[in-house]
This record gives C-alpha cells, sequence and structure tokens, in this order.
C-alpha cells in the first residue's frame, strides 16, 4: 500500500482552561520540509515536536500550526501596575518635553506588556506536555488516515495507466510483421528507381537484414514488459516506495522512447504516442507518493 505525500489532520483538546488546538497539513516535496508556528509557551518543546513528526511523516512539505486559547470565563488576568507607572511617565515626560497637551486616555492605547494572562505563562505543568504530545500523535493520526485514502485513490490511478499502456504494448505485435515488409518494398522500390544500377540479391538480402535489425525492438519490448510488471509489484509489496516508482518510470520512458524512434511505421507510432500519454500522467502523480 503506497501513502500520498498529501494530507490533514487537526486535533483539539479543554486542557485547564485552554483550548489546545493542533493542526498539520503536508503536500508533496523531496526532503522533509517542516514549518512550525508554536506559540511562545511551548517553545521548550519544539525540538521534540518536530522529531515526533519527522519519526513518522519522513516526507513532504509540512505546515504545523499550534494554538492555545482561553476558554470563555477560564482566563485568569493580571495588570502589570509598575508596567503601567513606567508608561504614564514616559508619557509626562515626553508632554513636558515637547509642550503638549498630555493625552487623557493613554490608557486605552495598546500597551504591550501591561496585561499578563495564564495562558502565556512561561512555565507549563508536565500534564500540559503530555497533553499536547497526544494531541500531536492523534493529529499526526489523522493525517496519515488522509494519507492512506489518498494513497489507495492513487494506487487504483496507476493501476489503471500501467493497464492502459500493457494494453498498448500488447497490439505491438500486430504491425510488426507488416512493418518490416514495409520497409523491404520501401528500400527495394527506391532501388529500382536507379537507372542503370545492378542490384545482387543476395547482397540485398544481407544489407536488407542489418538494417532491419538495427531496427529490431525485441529488447526493449522485452524491457518495457519487465518494468511494468515491476512497477505494479513495487506499487502492490513496498512501503514508501515513492522515489523508486519514480525510477521505474523513467525506465519505462527510455524504452517506449526508443521503441518509439525505431519504429518507423505510422501505427506502432501511434501506439507509442498513447504510451507516451498515459507515462506522463503517472509520472506527474508518482511526485505525490511518498
Amino acid at each position: 500500500m503506497i501513502l500520498s505525500m498529501t494530507g490533514f489532520g487537526k486535533a483539539v483538546s479543554i486542557f485547564n482552561n485552554k483550548r489546545i488546538t493542533v493542526e498539520i497539513k503536508s503536500l508533496k516535496s523531496k526532503p522533509l520540509d517542516l514549518i512550525a508556528k508554536i506559540p511562545q509557551v511551548y517553545r521548550e518543546m519544539e525540538l521534540d515536536i518536530r522529531n515526533s513528526i519527522a519519526e513518522r511523516i519522513k516526507r513532504g512539505k509540512v505546515d504545523l500550526f499550534i494554538s492555545c486559547e482561553p476558554i470563555e470565563g477560564g482566563t485568569s488576568a493580571s495588570i502589570s501596575v509598575e508596567t503601567i507607572k513606567h508608561y504614564k511617565a514616559q508619557i509626562e515626560s515626553l508632554s513636558q518635553e515637547l509642550n503638549i497637551p498630555a493625552p487623557t486616555d493613554w490608557y486605552a492605547t495598546r500597551l504591550p506588556d501591561a496585561l499578563h494572562s495564564d495562558v502565556n505563562a512561561n512555565e507549563i505543568s508536565d500534564e500540559e506536555k503530555q497533553e499536547l504530545h497526544q494531541l500531536i500523535n492523534k493529529a499526526l493520526d489523522n493525517l496519515i488516515a488522509f494519507r492512506t485514502q489518498e494513497g489507495e485513490r492513487l494506487e487504483r490511478f496507476f493501476e489503471e495507466k500501467i493497464e492502459c499502456i500493457q494494453g498498448l504494448y500488447n497490439r505491438v505485435p500486430e504491425y510488426e510483421e507488416a512493418r518490416i515488409a514495409k520497409i523491404k518494398a520501401h528500400i527495394l522500390d527506391s532501388l529500382q528507381k536507379l537507372e542503370g544500377v545492378n542490384i545482387d540479391n543476395n547482397r540485398f538480402e544481407q544489407e536488407l537484414i542489418y538494417y532491419i535489425e538495427k531496427l529490431d525492438i525485441t529488447e526493449e519490448k522485452i524491457r518495457l514488459q519487465n518494468h511494468l510488471n515491476y512497477f505494479l509489484e513495487t506499487l502492490h509489496n513496498a512501503h514508501e516506495q515513492g522515489k523508486k516508482l519514480g525510477f521505474i518510470a523513467q525506465e519505462l520512458g527510455r524504452e517506449i522512447n526508443t521503441m518509439g524512434s525505431k519504429a518507423n511505421q505510422a501505427e506502432l507510432q501511434k501506439l507509442v504516442v498513447a504510451m507516451k500519454d498515459n507515462l506522463e500522467q503517472i509520472k506527474e502523480q508518482v511526485l505525490n507518493v511518498l
């Protein structure tokens, strides 16, 4: 079963008069690229949080958002009188220096650090740390469940596209015999149009065999079939194989391209173009596989 790198997980808990919310979103990316937005109160836990996520997410562009908000009636806040006195003294001093009236509603302006809330306390209990870790794991569980669901969709998509390529591949023999006969007739017709040239039939057959061997696609067909089988085997029997599936898709493309360059026949070229179309769709989606 493959996993998608796209996912979303969320977990919410009420703890000690606070609503703690954890949201994790992941998108496709070759390495693990984690961007964390964590309240200051939980900053001391950031390294542990990052390690926990890296252990379970592996790859992808990951956004982590943690919020901690007081619930209604659950906030215990206090005013810092000393801080406000300090602001008042500065305002009065500035008023005298600039010779302007001191504002009467200065206390209604925003005064940083004048109000302290327990939600933003500098220390958190071990119980709250444990609660946050549990929330993160729950959000990760939800994200992985999302990734699994997306992985199932991708697996069906890949199976359909590989089946399409296999069907096109199975039609190749229909045109191979006619392709060789057409090449031989075309060369012979061109030679016969040359005036005053005697054709040595034995030498002609030798050169024709050599030319046809250069256009032979038997090896490409064998390798292409092996790669199709290997892609499905990897798809069904391995985990975290997005890079490997990408490599196999590249090998599929190499054999299909070589087959196209040797085709020299319109109907066979059409099959090759259809194979390429399906393969390009696989390559686009395989980038999203973990």
